[in-house]
C-alpha cells in the first residue's frame, strides 16, 4: 500500500487531527491518529481492508479478530477483503441465549490474528487480548494500521506477541508534510514531540 496515498486519504476525511488531545494513556499529544470515522467513508475502510491484508498474508492464524471499538470495522473490511473468518469479544456476556463472549465460530486451540487502528504504549491490546486467550485461543499476533512507536511494540514482545503494523505515524507525517498538508511549523512541532517520547 502506497503510504502517500492513504496517507492523504485519512487527512482528507479528517482522521489526522492536529491540537491537543490527552491519549488513552493519559499523555498529552499534538496529533491525534482517530480511525473511527473509517466508517462514514466506504472506499477508505476498504483501502484499510486491503492494507491490513497485506500484512495478515504473510502470518499463520485461524481466525481474525477486530478488537473494540476501532477495530471491528478494520476486521471485517479485511475479512471481505481477503476472504477471511472473523470473531469478535463482546464487551460483556448476554445474560440469555448462549452468553458466549466470543461471537463466530472457532475450535479451541485455533490461533488468532487480532487487528486493531493504532497503536500507543500497548496496555489496551493486551487487555483486550484476555477473552480470546480465556476461550482458549491462542494469540501471537497483533495487527494494526498506524503505530505511534510510543513502546507498543516493546510492551506485546515482552508479554511474547508480535506486533505489525502497515505504518508508522512518522511515515504517515513525513508524507504529510511532503504533499504540504501540514505546515513547517506543525510538522517540526510534532515530530519533536514523537522523538521525545
Amino acid at each position: 500500500m502506497d503510504v502517500d496515498a492513504f496517507a492523504a486519504e485519512l487527512f482528507r476525511i479528517g482522521c489526522v487531527k492536529f491540537g491537543d488531545f490527552t491519549l488513552k494513556s493519559g499523555k498529552k499529544s499534538p496529533v491525534y491518529v482517530d480511525l473511527r470515522g473509517l466508517v462514514s467513508h466506504p472506499s477508505v475502510l476498504r483501502l484499510a481492508g486491503e492494507a491490513l491484508v497485506g500484512v495478515l498474508r504473510g502470518l499463520e492464524f485461524d481466525r481474525i479478530a477486530g478488537l473494540p471499538y476501532a477495530g471491528l470495522p478494520l476486521a471485517v473490511s479485511a475479512s471481505l477483503v481477503g476472504d477471511l473468518p472473523m470473531l469478535y469479544a463482546r464487551k460483556e456476556a448476554k445474560d440469555y441465549g448462549t452468553r458466549k463472549l466470543i461471537e463466530g465460530n472457532y475450535e479451541p486451540g485455533q490461533t488468532v490474528a487480532l487487528l486493531d487502528d493504532v497503536i500507543t504504549n500497548g496496555g489496551a491490546k493486551l487487555e483486550l487480548a484476555e477473552p480470546f486467550i480465556n476461550e482458549g485461543l491462542a494469540v501471537r499476533d497483533f495487527v494494526v494500521l498506524i503505530d505511534r512507536e510510543q513502546g507498543g511494540a516493546e510492551a506485546l514482545a515482552e508479554k511474547g506477541y508480535r506486533l505489525h503494523s502497515v505504518f508508522t505515524l512518522r511515515q504517515v507525517l513525513d508524507s504529510l508534510h511532503r504533499q504540504g498538508s501540514i505546515p513547517e511549523t506543525q510538522y517540526r512541532e510534532v515530530m519533536d514531540y514523537l522523538n521525545a517520547s
